[in-house]
């Protein structure tokens, strides 16, 4: 048992307290164009969230700025913290999320096996290199994570053999080998025929039932699992609304988010647009 001093046990409550995610004022440039515009958000830790807005809406570049793969500009009246801090060390934040995109499986692009994928969790590398010391606990961590997703199938199967839904099933175990805070999903469902969208659906479910904290950003609908109670609309790297699933998204309100007319249906908790 590990009993712990008055100000370690502080700084516990105060990191298990903290939200995921608070943004003051944020504005982050792509290029010559602010992909996120002034940006006020902050999403609780275990929160169920999605964020829905179409291309090129800012979706991406706010996990890649919460990942740290982008950073905003340096203003006064401005402030970014993750998990209650504002500076980090980028792989010590890595290691508390878990993160699953489309973008991030094109880069697996060696012969790697499914094992082997999901192993590069632990050092945020894309592959397992010489100079890294992958313990016998964590191949026994790598296997469990295959195992939660019912993938040891594919523990020692080469991705390049691996169809797009298999694929997907290894990268997930791969965010969540080191037990993360949160999950972030940027565009999940893409290149994904409609069983294996069915198939991550299912999976994103069981794992917001377990408890752990999902943020989405998707601009299909569909992605939107009945769990996640919160919807942000964003569009041109502003969010344009915030709030309960069932007040945000009508048929009014995507309307003017897609910019042309829509009809909305909701079925077993799940919503789709004509």
């Amino acid at each position: 048992m590990i009993l712990l001093g008055a100000s370690a046990s502080r700084r516990l409550y105060w990191f298990l307290s903290s939200p995921l995610l608070r943004l003051q004022n944020i504005t982050v440039f792509r290029g010559s164009k602010a992909a996120l515009d002034n940006l006020t958000l902050e999403i609780g830790l275990g929160e169920h969230v999605a964020i829905l807005g179409p291309n090129g809406c800012g979706k991406s570049t706010l996990i890649k700025t919460i990942t740290r793969e982008c950073y905003p500009l340096a203003r006064p009246d401005s402030s970014l913290s993750i998990l209650g801090r504002e500076t980090w060390n980028v792989f010590d934040l890595r290691a508390l999320l878990g993160i699953v995109s489309h973008d991030l499986m094109n880069t697996f692009t060696r012969d790697l096996t499914g094992r082997e994928v999901v192993l590069s969790g632990f050092f945020s590398s894309v592959g397992v290199f010489a100079h890294q010391d992958v313990t016998a606990a964590m191949r026994e961590q790598a296997d469990n994570a295959l195992a939660r997703l019912e993938a040891t199938r594919l523990a020692d199967r080469l991705t390049n053999e691996m169809s797009s839904g298999e694929a997907r099933r290894v990268l997930l175990a791969r965010a969540l080998v080191h037990n993360p805070r949160a999950l972030l999903f940027d565009e999940p469902g893409t290149s994904l025929d409609l069983f294996a969208q069915h198939e991550l659906q299912l999976i994103m479910r069981k794992l917001a039932q377990s408890g752990i904290g999902i943020v989405l950003v998707t601009h299909h609908l569909a992605d939107i699992i009945p769990e996640i109670e919160r919807v942000i609309l964003m569009r041109d790297g502003r969010i344009v609304a915030d709030g309960r699933k069932s007040e945000i998204l009508t048929a009014e309100r995507l309307s003017a988010l897609f910019q042309l007319p829509v009809s909305l249906a909701e079925r077993n908790g799940y919503y789709n647009l004509w």
